[in-house]
């Protein structure tokens, strides 16, 4: 991670918890000890973003997992940022891989989404990566530029500072295969060039870019030490009091 950029952890808790797992969470989030220099962010399912809100000491975020492209509407089943600001929250996690490939959500309609979100207000994590098949095809370049294009047009460039894009390679999350350090780096230092080709040489130095996939407590600091990897987005191990050990990777 280079200086000028802070670490970033974000611990998507996907459609997990109750109050009660809830309550234990923010028991070891609040004991710590947690490293003051990374910026933490909880992905909380949207009934209890709230809840988890008004529990989690304030220094922590609070990111809905989804949202919606317009303010209100007849959308049933869908928030939007207008509903996660209201309620406290000021992050969102938009595309996950679950959003593509469980509900088939395109690169078009998460472009749009990254889109809305920015100009309501929220900051925003976008996620990027490719399948096992498309890696294995020689095509981890062409799918994660394509992606990250869709959603690069559609970020108006004061709006930067308010986005962490998470690299996540699918066939890593939740499998126990993790990335190499180096397959990772391979990948963000390409991004990080993409966006100076793409964007600007300013937006690619200080944008965060963070690397989910099978991160956990024994191969979290091995990434932190990447000049590329400015955090992770972390799965199941973030409903573990092993998530400090995460947390404090770049220490």
């Amino acid at each position: 991670m280079a200086p000028e950029r802070k670490f970033f952890v974000g611990g998507n808790w996907k459609m997990n918890g109750n109050k009660k797992e809830i309550d234990g969470i923010i028991g070891f989030l609040t004991a710590g000890p947690l490293d003051p220099n990374t910026e933490l962010v909880c992905g909380v399912p949207s009934c209890y973003l709230e809840y988890s809100r008004q529990k989690l000491p304030a220094s922590i975020g609070v990111a809905a997992q989804n949202c919606y492209k317009v303010a209100k509407g007849a959308f049933t089943g869908e928030i939007s940022p207008a509903m996660i600001k209201d309620i406290g929250a000021e992050w969102v996690i938009l595309g996950h891989s679950e959003r593509r490939n469980v509900f088939g959500e395109s690169d078009t309609l998460i472009a749009e989404k990254v889109n809305h979100a920015l100009s309501e207000g929220l900051k925003v994590i976008p996620c990027i990566g490719e399948k096992l098949e498309e890696r294995e095809a020689g095509k981890t370049e062409e799918v994660v530029f394509s992606q990250l294009k869709a959603i690069v047009e559609k970020i108006p460039l004061d709006k930067w500072e308010n986005v962490v894009i998470a690299y996540e390679p699918v066939w890593a999350i939740g499998t126990g295969k993790t990335a190499s350090p180096q397959q990772a780096q391979e990948v963000h230092g390409k991004l990080r060039q993409w966006l100076a080709d793409n964007v600007n040489a300013e937006v690619a130095q200080k944008t965060r870019i963070i690397y989910g996939g099978s991160v956990t407590a024994e191969n979290c600091r091995e990434l932190a030490k990447e000049v590329d990897i400015d955090g992770s987005l972390v799965g199941g191990a973030s409903l573990k009091p092993d998530f400090i050990h995460i947390v404090n990777a770049s220490q």
